[in-house]
């Protein structure tokens, strides 16, 4: 089993359970407005995503890996915050999580790039 993989399993059963949670539980809820069910839709795919590239991109990943379970916690944390009636200043933290996001791919970037044959 990969090194981050546990972490990945915590991410991807997090986001299964809270789409599912959102999806049938907080089905009226989100009837009454429709933003909060977008945020939460976004929250889900974003963690869920990230889960699943902690684990594709392998064992020498630390840092990727550490920059995207961080943001993706800032990021899908604050949209389900909100979307269950948090305050709406919870939405310009939202993108230091998406910063974070976006530094684990880059990081991912450069990690090729340092170990691919004729750097």
């Amino acid at each position: 089993m990969a090194p981050r993989a546990p972490l990945a399993a915590v991410m991807g059963a997090t986001a299964v359970g809270l789409g599912a949670f959102g999806a049938h539980g907080l089905k009226e809820r989100f009837a009454a407005d429709p933003s909060a069910a977008g945020w939460w839709e976004t929250a889900t795919f974003y963690l869920l995503v990230h889960a699943v590239a902690v684990v594709a991109v392998g064992p020498a990943s630390l840092w990727p890996s550490r920059l995207w379970a961080a943001g993706a916690a800032i990021f899908a944390g604050t949209l389900y915050a909100m979307a269950l009636g948090g305050p709406r200043w919870l939405g310009a933290v939202t993108p230091v999580g998406g910063t974070l996001l976006l530094a684990g791919w880059i990081a991912v970037a450069f990690s090729g790039r340092r170990s691919s044959p004729g750097s």
